[in-house]
C-alpha cells in the first residue's frame, strides 16, 4: 500500500476516529458501537479488522456509514442492535452518536416524569440495579461516622 493513500483521521458518521487504530478498534471509538458490533460490520462489508483504518478507502466508508445508518438491511442480527422494541415506535434500530444520548435522556426523563423506583433513584443519584450502599456509592467529603465527646 502507498504512503500517500493513509489518511491520519477518517471521517465517519460525524466522528473522526484515529487512522493508525485497527479497524475495530477505529469503529469502538463510535458511540454505540462496541467490539461485537464492529466486528459484524467489518465481516458484512468484507474488511480485513486488523487492517489500519487510515488506509480504507472513500467507498468502504460510505459502506461503514450505510451499514451504520440500517444494520438490518445488511444482515446483521437483531441481537447485536442497542434499540430493541422501542418504547414509543416498537421497532428495533441502532442508535449512535447524538442520537443515542437523545434517547437515553428521554428514557431517564420518561421514567423520573412516571415516578417509577428507577426513576426515583436516578433522582436521588444512588444505584438503580439492585447493588448494597453500605460501602460503595458514598459521595461527599466525610470518612467515617462521627462520634459525639460527651459520654
Amino acid at each position: 500500500m502507498a504512503e500517500q493513500e493513509f489518511k491520519h483521521m477518517v471521517r465517519i458518521t460525524r466522528k473522526d476516529v484515529d487512522g493508525n487504530k485497527t479497524t475495530v478498534t477505529a469503529l469502538t471509538e463510535i458511540k454505540g458501537v462496541g467490539k461485537a458490533f464492529a466486528r459484524a460490520i467489518c465481516k458484512v462489508i468484507d474488511i480485513d479488522q486488523d487492517m489500519q483504518i487510515g488506509y480504507i478507502d472513500d467507498e468502504s466508508v460510505e459502506k461503514i456509514e450505510a451499514v451504520l445508518e440500517n444494520p438490518q438491511e445488511f444482515g446483521i442480527p437483531e441481537w447485536l442492535l442497542n434499540r430493541r422494541i422501542d418504547y414509543v415506535t416498537g421497532e428495533t434500530t441502532h442508535l449512535i452518536e447524538s442520537d443515542l444520548n437523545m434517547t437515553l435522556r428521554d428514557d431517564l426523563n420518561r421514567m423520573k416524569m412516571v415516578r417509577s423506583y428507577k426513576g426515583k433513584r436516578h433522582e436521588v443519584g444512588l444505584p438503580v440495579r439492585g447493588q448494597r450502599t453500605k460501602s460503595t456509592f458514598r459521595h461527599g467529603s466525610s470518612v467515617g461516622v462521627s462520634r459525639s465527646r460527651n459520654p
